[in-house]
């Protein structure tokens, strides 16, 4: 059983170490935040030791694998720090997303994490989910054959006003990381964006994008759109056939090329996902089961170096909104 801390107890955090106290692969043993009432308040409901610093809560409980849930501007400038603190603890790490919306802090947290041997990993909760699961099985089996396209898209109402690249930075982990999980590197970007009535940041933009193994892809994302209908899709298609996935874990359907008959997986209501939770749960099993088995850092599944090649798309989609060119990913 590993003990586990959570650093950072908004609602993200919350739910983390909800999770953490359920998993009977984990012991947690400690929460924090810099919010002397968010840490109280969970440490009390949690029945754990809270702590309003971090290094005093590594230093007191010396945990081995934290959660890193902290916000901050774009939801991703204050990870930087606890995460850092909890490597050099010799913690391995679990980091939501994004890794960090400054890409030099994010070359040094996957730096930090390979210098020390530990496992670092990001909350890219989509790729965990029993259909996209089994959506990569169909790929690593060949069942596509040659790959060809990507399309990918997914919407959200946010109303907050931040950053002009809020929307990107925020949101755009998710599907980059989905569609680098099953076609690749992406080499080059041009992106468009545009801005909702009464909106003054970008808040719809759609995304061309060049993949290192010839592929292409499309991504269109928004935070304008409210989400009572199916808010996620991804299409991938091959020589062989294509896939597409219908929201996170609904159903995920194989459309083989030349045959008239294709494969349905359907959540099923009983045993299945139940709501959002699960894609939580499901990807923090996932990494204590990891972390448990010794899987070598490298080996990682939605790794920091996932995660910080996702920024760097972001990065590039960025750049060419401003310029209007096609930019490379560096």
């Amino acid at each position: 059983m590993l003990k586990v801390c959570v650093i950072g107890m908004g609602p993200i955090g919350n739910r983390h170490a909800n999770m953490y106290k359920a998993d009977p692969l984990a012991e947690l043993a400690g929460v924090c935040d810099i919010r002397r009432d968010r840490a109280e308040a969970a440490g009390l409901r949690l029945g754990v030791p809270w702590f309003e610093s971090a290094p005093a809560m590594l230093a007191a409980v010396k945990p081995d694998l934290c959660s890193v849930a902290t916000g901050g501007y774009e939801y991703g400038s204050d990870h930087f720090a606890p995460t850092m603190q909890a490597l050099d603890a010799g913690c391995h790490v679990l980091c939501e997303k994004p890794i960090s919306n400054d890409i030099a802090q994010a070359e040094a947290m996957v730096a930090k994490a390979r210098e020390k041997r530990l496992c670092f990993g990001i909350d890219m909760n989509h790729r965990f989910t029993p259909a996209a699961v089994l959506a990569k099985k169909w790929l690593d089996e060949g069942r596509l054959g040659h790959l060809l396209f990507v399309n990918m898209s997914m919407w959200i109402k946010n109303p907050a006003e931040s950053s002009p690249w809020f929307h990107i930075k925020a949101l755009h982990p998710h599907t980059v990381d989905t569609m680098r999980h099953f076609c690749g590197d992406i080499v080059e970007v041009h992106c468009f964006a545009t801005k909702a009535p009464g909106r003054t940041i970008w808040t719809t933009a759609q995304f061309n994008l060049r993949f290192a193994n010839g592929v292409v892809g499309s991504l269109t994302g928004s935070y304008d759109i409210e989400r009572g209908h199916p808010m996620e899709r991804c299409e991938v298609a091959g020589t062989g056939g294509r896939f597409v996935i219908e929201d996170m874990w609904r159903e995920a359907t194989l459309y083989p090329a030349g045959n008239l008959e294709k494969t349905v997986f359907t959540n099923p209501v009983f045993g299945g996902m139940r709501d959002f939770e699960d894609t939580f749960r499901n990807r923090i099993h996932a990494f204590l089961e990891q972390v448990a088995n010794r899987v070598p850092p490298e080996k990682i599944d939605g790794s920091g170096a996932d995660g910080l090649a996702a920024q760097k798309v972001l990065a590039a989609a960025i750049e060419s909104i401003q310029t209007g060119k096609v930019v490379a990913v560096r």
